[in-house]
């Protein structure tokens, strides 16, 4: 009966005050709703006393001064809740907007009971003033615009549901190649506003007067970059070496103007000016030296962040534990996320049971033969390839046939091409025969064999190039367009016949399901390829990193088509951590560093032609900003000290040296950093792994000790308990049919309890029936 009335009694409070399944479990732990309510009242009113001068105690009403009568007493009746709860309310009321939100949020009661709350300061809220509202509405819609245009800036990332689709079904190394070329496309982006603002439309505002026979537009010119085009802002040739003016007709009549053979007249207005040739040497300048900057920071973050220690086994209990995002509903991002995560999952599980096979001195040395063979096979027939491409080049720069069409233009970009192209299935075929254990290892390797590979075709052609042809310039730039263009055409056709129509042969004619694996080092090695050759361009071609941009954009949506159309995962899954560092640091290096050092000779030694473009009167295109700094301070004495500092920091090479120096310094302090905080943490955590083995050998030592001990007590209490088991159930049979007999309900639970409390309790067993008798 006592436990029905608690029980009842309990029941009836729930329907009283129900608490909701989402209350705080402080609520359920024990604590009435009095207490909660009282404690609370205490904390408003010391956060009352906080925020406002000390009143005196007469000033506050009876109900609201503090009282130590039934301190510590929780009082569960209906009318002290009330109270306490009126009183509370009228705490909150006299609190500002946000610390009565706050203190509302912390207190540990029920949905409803919180809800009951703030309806009775709604219904009281005619008590606040006007300006408070006023300022609580204005800094909720504050915050709802600032949270809205948050998610609104969100979703204007680029590719952003494109990059999680591939990710979660190809994993980390495919993605690692779309998130390179994104990086490439801003990288290009910066460019083009670059050059495009302070050179392309300041010379499409003020056009020099071109010759009369300017050829007209056949549709060829985008595919050889020539004819029309050699007239337009695309190319080095066309910009004026004079400074441009608003207005270049004076009263004297005179027009400022620049023909196609570099006739200059001056110019004697007095208006706004603009001086193109040094607008163009600082602006390729300063665009490199930024770039340069933006790579150096990025290696560094990419450093930072890839070579971290993070163990496979920590990151799974992380990946499973912590990594589903509970506030996507969407069926969609829901799928995208869980395929996401399954892959990731599948990388770990590979690293974790990767094994290292330790093998012999004759496997060893078998397998080191195969390596010097395949990279025998890769070195020579890298060397041929540019070997072939210099006699080729040589043959065609030579010869000046008038009867050349512009088509033939064509030729040294398709054969340069068409070796990027198919030499690397010959480093595939010499990778299959080493065979490699691990696949990233595999691709690393396939990255530097590729590498090789362009870095020699691009020098060689460096070197043919410069110096060679009349407006030179032009050319060079004419022939970096076709080589992008062309790059970007066979791209598409290893596409369309190494991916789409091997998928078609293998599913229709060989009957396998097997799909082709996206080859990242090729393709990654590609993108490389085509920004150094936009990166070499920008000073012919200043448009070229607009055609970059376009050639990116379509390259990323058709890579990424048939990446889902007709490729597959790899075989082996495997966590790419570092790929994305090597990528930037591949393209630092052997890239950007290859491109600037290639135009700071163009344009600190090499002559600039005398029939065309901005620099066609100077010795070198660096003359150019010596000379205004010259008739600067000419103009002006009092600019003599920016005169010396342009001849020690710029002209002088010693200083660009020690800006680099300073670069590559800041570059290796920051990796020995991190390799020095990897090393510390991988000490750590091999200290934590021996004393938990420490622990463990303890523990052991330990059980067994005390199992040792307890081993002659357990026989000695087993022989005893069999000695007196048949005269304990004599006694506790005929004990329990006394029992029966007295009162039957009883007996069964007597002699279960009597029974029990003898095998699990600590009191000595008996040893006879006398002895058991009185214990019953």
């Amino acid at each position: 009966h006592c436990c029905l009335g608690v029980k009842t009694l309990s029941m009836k409070l729930n329907a009283a005050h129900p608490i909701s399944e989402q209350s705080d479990p402080l609520s359920l732990s024990g604590r009435s709703r009095g207490a909660i309510i009282s404690q609370y009242y205490n904390r408003t009113m010391q956060l009352r006393r906080r925020r406002q001068s000390r009143p005196a105690i007469r000033d506050f009403s009876r109900s609201a001064r503090p009282s130590i009568r039934g301190y510590g007493m929780e009082v569960d009746s209906t009318d002290a809740e009330v109270s306490k709860r009126d009183r509370l309310v009228n705490n909150l009321q006299n609190l500002s907007v946000s610390d009565r939100v706050r203190m509302l949020r912390g207190m540990p009661l029920s949905v409803a009971e919180k809800t009951l709350q703030k309806e009775k300061h709604t219904l009281s809220g005619s008590q606040i003033p006007c300006c408070s509202q006023l300022k609580y509405y204005i800094i909720i819609g504050a915050r709802h615009s600032w949270y809205s245009w948050l998610n609104f800036l969100h979703s204007l990332q680029l590719w952003q549901v494109a990059l999680k689709t591939v990710s979660g079904r190809f994993g980390t190394g495919v993605l690692s190649y779309f998130l390179f070329l994104k990086t490439l496309l801003f990288f290009n982006f910066f460019l083009f506003l670059v050059t495009g603002a302070f050179m392309v439309l300041p010379q499409a505002v003020h056009p020099p007067v071109l010759p009369a026979g300017r050829s007209s537009f056949s549709g060829l010119e985008l595919l050889t970059g020539a004819g029309y085009f050699s007239d337009t802002v695309m190319y080095y040739g066309y910009y004026s070496n004079y400074t441009l003016r608003k207005s270049c007709r004076d009263d004297g009549g005179v027009q400022n103007v620049s023909l196609s053979n570099g006739t200059r007249l001056d110019c004697v207005s007095k208006h706004l000016s603009y001086n193109m040739p040094l607008a163009y040497f600082f602006t390729i300048g300063v665009a490199f030296f930024i770039t340069c900057i933006i790579l150096v920071y990025s290696m560094s973050k990419s450093f930072g962040q890839s070579f971290r220690i993070d163990k496979s086994h920590s990151i799974l209990a992380m990946k499973v534990l912590c990594s589903w995002d509970f506030k996507v509903i969407k069926k969609t991002s829901v799928k995208l996320m869980s395929e996401n995560i399954s892959t990731q999952l599948k990388e770990l599980l590979a690293e974790v049971n990767q094994k290292h096979v330790k093998n012999t001195a004759c496997q060893k040395l078998w397998r080191l033969m195969v390596h010097g063979l395949a990279w025998t096979i890769c070195i020579g027939s890298t060397t041929a390839c540019v070997l072939a491409i210099y006699y080729f080049s040589g043959s065609r720069i030579a010869d000046n046939n008038l009867l050349l069409t512009e088509a033939s233009l064509l030729a040294l970009p398709v054969v340069v091409s068409l070796i990027n192209l198919l030499l690397p299935g010959l480093f595939n075929l010499a990778a299959w025969m080493e065979d490699y254990e691990s696949p990233s290892v595999r691709t690393y390797v396939a990255i530097c064999r590729n590498l090789m590979l362009k870095v020699s075709v691009l020098g060689l052609l460096c070197y043919h190039w410069l110096g060679r042809v009349a407006c030179w310039e032009s050319f060079v730039g004419q022939e970096l367009y076709r080589f992008l263009l062309m790059d970007f055409i066979f791209t598409l056709l290893d596409t369309l016949f190494g991916e789409f129509l091997w998928r078609l042969f293998s599913e229709k004619v060989l009957k396998r399901r097997r799909k082709p694996v996206f080859d990242i080092a090729r393709n990654v090695l590609e993108l490389i390829y085509g920004q150094t050759l936009a990166w070499l361009g920008v000073l012919f071609t200043p448009l070229l990193p607009a055609v970059q941009i376009i050639k990116l954009f379509l390259l990323f949506y058709i890579k990424k088509s048939s990446v889902m159309m007709n490729c597959q995962a790899p075989r082996k899954p495997y966590r790419v951590s570092q790929m994305t560092t090597v990528f930037i640091t591949l393209l630092c290096f052997p890239s950007f560093l290859g491109a600037s050092v290639c135009v700071t000779i163009t344009m600190w030694s090499i002559t600039p032609s005398s029939s065309c473009g901005p620099f066609r009167e100077l010795k070198t295109m660096f003359q150019a900003g010596k000379r205004w700094v010259e008739e600067l301070e000419k103009d002006n004495p009092n600019l003599s000290v920016l005169a010396r500092a342009h001849s020690y920091l710029v002209e002088n090479p010693f200083f660009l040296f020690v800006g680099a120096g300073i670069f590559l310094i800041v570059i290796y302090f920051h990796s020995q950093v991190v390799d020095g905080q990897r090393k510390i943490i991988s000490l750590l955590q091999e200290q934590i792994e021996n004393e938990g083995e420490d622990k463990k050998f303890l523990i052991t030592r330990l059980q067994s000790i005390h199992e040792k001990k307890r081993t002659p007590a357990r026989r000695l209490t087993s022989q005893v308990s069999l000695c007196c088991s048949g005269a304990l159930q004599q006694l506790f049979l005929s004990k329990a049919k006394t029992i029966s007999i007295t009162w039957p309900p009883l007996s069964s639970y007597v002699f279960f309890f009597i029974y029990f409390s003898f095998r699990t309790s600590a009191v000595e067993i008996p040893t006879s029936s006398r002895q058991a008798s009185s214990v019953l």
